[in-house]
């Protein structure tokens, strides 16, 4: 018989979610997840920079979010747990919901399909490999369920199309804020020789090698650094001696906009200066700071309200 857990779930008013904590904890029950629309909010913010997307269905369900969800065993004993659990919160009503063990760990599977992108790509779970890639595209595993960016958001998306109409065989490749690495990991799967990324968060380094290697690259094409290129010339330095052929930048505009000036150090003479991640607004001051710093806009695209340029010197 297959382990089985109770879901339970207590709505409580906002100003009411440290006492009811309270209760519980003195209860016995340890394992509280609180979830609280402020506190998602302020999370997204603060992390913006990895993720690729927002779930709109779970920006929905925290909208005025203020609940308090624990787990027990789905059985007689669970429930005699419950009851000792809910002493003294007999005024909240608890949504309960049954789940199987390995339901939980694996249903949010089924909410990821493939994405085909642009002319080639086609990004694909990883627990979806061995299924037919259509013809003439590049197959692009990632696991999202490890991994912030998915490939999902139009900023990535718009990207991943320039990248793939200005990349040619053997280019070295630079993703500045590189995440997950899932560009720069596109890029050496569409051809380029050399690819590194920076991120000045030092966990993208784990997550973009485990990625890299679901799609068979290995350090000695990927290499991956922790820092700020704005501010740490050392660090620059480092960075494809002689310039790579294609430099990635899908931020947002108020980084954008200073890399810019840094961005052309870091290129070689023929290089291509790709950016996204430019919500609408914010575009002209971005074509502007690229203009000023030397270069030319040879393409700008928009979609769902995002902008992205391809631009040389």
């Amino acid at each position: 018989m297959d382990d089985r857990w109770l879901e339970v779930t207590l709505p409580v008013p906002a100003d009411r979610l440290e006492r009811v904590c309270d209760i519980l904890t003195a209860n016995g029950m340890a394992g509280l997840v609180v979830e609280e629309e402020g506190d998602f909010l302020r999370f997204l913010e603060q992390n913006r920079q990895y993720w690729d997307y927002v779930d709109e269905g779970l920006a929905q369900r925290m909208k005025g979010a203020s609940r308090v969800k624990f787990y027990v065993p789905d059985s007689e004993q669970g429930q005699r747990q419950l009851r000792q659990y809910l002493a003294g919160l007999e005024e909240y009503e608890p949504q309960t919901v049954s789940l199987r063990e390995e339901d939980w760990a694996t249903s949010w599977q089924k909410y990821y399909q493939p994405i085909p992108v642009g002319r080639r790509v086609y990004i694909v779970p990883d627990w979806m490999r061995g299924q037919a890639v259509p013809e003439g595209r590049t197959p692009l595993y990632l696991n999202p369920g490890l991994t912030f960016g998915t490939g999902a958001h139009p900023t990535t998306q718009l990207c991943l199309e320039l990248l793939e109409q200005v990349l040619r065989p053997g280019d070295r490749v630079l993703d500045l804020g590189c995440g997950s690495g899932i560009l720069a990991i596109a890029a050496l799967a569409l051809g380029a020789s050399q690819a590194v990324g920076v991120d000045i968060d030092p966990k993208a380094a784990d997550v973009a090698f485990e990625n890299a290697a679901l799609n068979g690259i290995g350090p000695d094409r990927l290499a991956v650094y922790a820092g700020d290129v704005l501010h740490d010339r050392a660090l620059a330095a480092r960075l494809n001696p002689g310039g790579s052929q294609v430099v990635l930048a899908n931020i947002v505009a108020d980084v954008i906009i200073p890399l810019s000036a840094k961005a052309g150090e870091l290129m070689a003479p023929d290089g291509v200066f790709l950016t996204s991640g430019i919500i609408d607004g914010r575009e002209g001051e971005v074509r502007a700071a690229l203009e000023a710093n030397g270069f030319i806009i040879a393409c700008h695209r928009s979609r769902g309200g995002w902008h992205a340029f391809s631009a040389r010197r």
